[in-house]
């Protein structure tokens, strides 16, 4: 496999990636961005412990999609995230998000 497949495969998925976010993203109530990911969820529970300079910020993320090219699933029930790093969580505006009860 040469350079320019291995790159053209890249960009192929990057790109069902990108249309599968607009496909799901109506679904969930908040996205959740980190240093290494971007998530999609509908339950979003923070917890900051420890003080001084590197607190460890603990998120459990329930109902979540996982930003990630590779996973073969990107749906999954439960998501732990430790980190020291800033984590910015966002709640999406109400319009936004498809009722699926009256779906």
């Amino acid at each position: 496999m040469s350079t320019d497949d291995l790159e053209d495969f890249e960009a192929d998925r990057e790109l069902h990636l990108a249309q599968e976010y607009q496909d799901v993203a109506g679904m969930f109530r908040f996205a959740i961005e980190t240093e290494r990911r971007f998530y999609l969820a509908n339950k979003v529970d923070v917890k900051v412990t420890g003080d001084g300079a590197r607190p460890l910020i603990e998120v459990e993320l329930t109902d979540a999609w996982v930003w990630d090219m590779y996973r073969k699933s990107r749906f999954v029930p439960r998501v732990k995230i430790l980190s020291f790093k800033d984590v910015n969580v966002e709640e999406l505006p109400r319009e936004d998000v498809v009722d699926l009860d009256q779906a």
